[in-house]
């Protein structure tokens, strides 16, 4: 399995960024809440639980994998996707949140149809869920740089369905416990559950 990580060069720019056609496209997310209305706190990252989401898409646009992204501690988690189809993902949020659940509180989303099924999530999950404006990738950033990490695993062109739930959890492993200069050096895995992780044990 090693020899599959030994590309670690990937570059990934905004170039490699999904697009959804149109902005009428884009904007049939049903009762869709801006991110103008989110609270004032999730910006200042001074607690656990605020949560940016979105797609990575593979080979050809018939693969994908889904990333959440904690935007205090960076903790990160990567799900394997058949597709980009809503009820899949909606059903993947919450089987991997739920045992979160006290350490969710907003989820921020692009526009995504993937996400159309928001409701659901927000209802199972009893969190409160915001778009962030259409082509306003700086909305969530920390999202998107986390992206640009994953990427160096899993270059542009990657067939996610060959791509094992090993390999996946080998990724999330490693950025979890890599140390951030932005945290002041701590691992986002110590910051999220409050220990650190031994790097050589992982």
């Amino acid at each position: 399995m090693a020899a599959h990580f030994t590309n670690t060069l990937g570059i990934y720019t905004k170039a490699h960024r999904k697009r959804y056609g149109s902005y009428e496209r884009r904007g049939r997310i049903k009762n869709a809440v801006s991110i103008e209305q989110r609270p004032e706190l999730v910006n200042t990252r001074s607690r656990i639980g605020d949560w940016e989401g979105d797609t990575v898409i593979g080979k050809n646009k018939k693969s994908a994998i889904y990333t959440l992204v904690d935007r205090k501690s960076l903790y990160t988690i990567i799900v394997k996707l058949n597709g980009k189809n809503a009820t899949e993902l909606a059903d993947k949020t919450i089987k991997v949140l739920k045992p979160l659940s006290s350490k969710i509180h907003t989820i921020t989303y692009d526009n995504g149809l993937e996400f159309a099924e928001h409701e659901r999530q927000a209802k199972e999950l009893n969190v409160n869920i915001y778009f962030a404006h259409p082509y306003s990738s700086w909305e969530r950033g920390i999202n998107e740089n986390t992206n640009g990490l994953i990427r160096q695993y899993f270059p542009k062109g990657t067939d996610f369905n060959k791509v094992t739930n090993s390999q996946i959890e080998f990724v999330m492993n490693r950025l979890n416990t890599r140390p951030r200069k932005t945290r002041g050096g701590k691992q986002p895995v110590e910051l999220f559950l409050g220990k650190a992780v031994d790097l050589l044990t992982v």
